[in-house]
């Protein structure tokens, strides 16, 4: 059940510094996706690099660093359990500067990773403890802005607030992209695998000092009673909101799964099955990330008018009739691609734009970061981390058709959790 009671303490959001508190938020959301998506576009020259080269498969430095990348994913439970326990315990803005914190340090530590032909096995040891590191920011990253963001609110826009968490998650995946481009086509081979790649590593350790001093003047959100409440256990929300957990896992699941598959993997998904140019591919992501990251303002004002429920019913019940005939559109053509993705982000827009203000509206504010966190992140790594192997694999058994099954079935499942979510939008939020 929705932890929004009458009678309940109610407390106004910080006043007068709205952009303040959204750029607190955001600014450092995208710098903490810029860095995780900096690792992945980089990919290849961090295995010539970082590991060593296997005798007879030029393969494995790559499916190392990709391991890498894995392990990170699955630490994102991990930190959305203790960076929300911290938003729990000592503040939304405490929890906000321990992850940008960590995501620089973290971000500099992959730029100053040792080659493997200078430190040995220490160089894969090194990066492995950042991508760690990495993995805890960026769980507790969603768990504590998602929290910031939709108390920053006042009246009747906590879903407009709640968009600009995947307004902000595109901006740093959009820049991470570029500034690896603008490398990749300014440096020379032997540059870009001397240096070039830890150039956009170092800049967001830099960055992460920006998103830090924008947080340090953001206003606390916690009320004054909650802060002065008995702190939460660490597994408080997982003991006591058993029902809620796994509501938050329901309402994400087909969410996660759809936008990991239109926003990171379609590209690769058109090549390896329309033999589509990587180039062209490319191109059409990054032209609908554009669109996507400009949609989302208006889902979230939509839905303070007309509710969260029929945004979350158009997504869910969108994706599980559409995802099969439009992924089996796919041509080896760039406009086909292009409208496929574009079509995919107007149905996705009803997910992204308010998962944070749905998610909030879950969870009472002792345990609000944690509760949120934890499921969130688990619920991401198994459905929406492991979206590019799922479908991979079924191309590799020779069943590539039920890649759009997959992603149509776990969107109608929680199309099926939608329907039974009582609407929050116009009530208030428990501070």
């Amino acid at each position: 059940m929705v932890a929004i009671m009458t009678g309940m303490h109610v407390d106004s959001p910080p006043a007068g510094r709205p952009v303040r508190q959204l750029l607190a938020a955001s600014v450092g959301n995208a710098v903490e996706w810029y860095d995780w998506y900096a690792y992945t576009f980089l990919a290849t020259y961090i295995a010539d690099q970082v590991f060593p080269k296997g005798a007879d498969n030029s393969l494995v430095p790559l499916l190392s660093t990709f391991a890498v990348f894995a392990v990170g994913f699955f630490m994102r439970p991990v930190g959305g359990l203790l960076m929300g326990a911290i938003a729990d315990r000592r503040g939304r803005r405490a929890a906000l500067t321990v992850t940008i914190l960590l995501m620089g340090g973290s971000s500099l530590l992959v730029g100053l990773t040792p080659t493997y032909a200078a430190a040995g096995v220490l160089a894969p040891v090194v990066l492995v403890a950042a991508r760690l590191l990495q993995g805890l920011s960026v769980g507790g990253e969603f768990a504590a802005s998602t929290t910031f963001l939709v108390e920053s609110a006042g009246p009747g826009r906590r879903g407009l607030f709640s968009s600009f968490q995947y307004v902000s998650t595109t901006i740093g995946q959009l820049v991470a992209s570029g500034v690896a481009t603008v490398l990749v086509d300014t440096l020379s081979e032997d540059r870009m695998n001397s240096w070039g790649w830890r150039v956009p590593f170092v800049l967001g350790a830099v960055l992460s000092l920006v998103g830090f001093w924008i947080r340090q003047g953001a206003e606390e959100t916690r009320s004054a009673e909650q802060r002065h409440a008995p702190r939460p256990g660490l597994f408080e929300a997982l003991r006591r909101h058993p029902r809620e957990s796994l509501l938050i896992c329901g309402i994400t699941a087909g969410g996660t799964i759809a936008y990991y598959t239109w926003t990171s993997y379609l590209p690769t998904y058109a090549e390896l099955n329309t033999g589509l140019d990587k180039s062209d591919a490319l191109l059409a992501g990054t032209l609908s990330l554009a669109f996507f990251a400009l949609l989302q303002p208006l889902g979230g004002m939509l839905s303070d008018r007309y509710g969260r429920r029929p945004l979350l019913l158009f997504f869910g019940v969108g994706f599980a009739l559409l995802s099969v005939p439009l992924l089996h559109t796919l041509r080896d053509s760039f406009a086909v691609l292009l409208l496929v993705q574009c079509a995919g982000m107007v149905l996705l827009t009803g997910f992204t734009s308010i998962s944070a203000a749905v998610n909030a509206e879950v969870f009472p504010p002792r345990v609000r970061a944690a509760g949120i966190g934890f499921p969130y992140s688990l619920t991401v790594a198994l459905f929406g981390g492991t979206a590019p192997y799922v479908g991979t694999l079924f191309k590799d058994l020779g069943h590539s058709g039920l890649f759009p099954w997959y992603v149509a079935v776990l969107c109608l499942l929680s199309s099926l959790v939608y329907l039974r979510l009582p609407e929050t939008a116009h009530k208030e939020l428990e501070r």
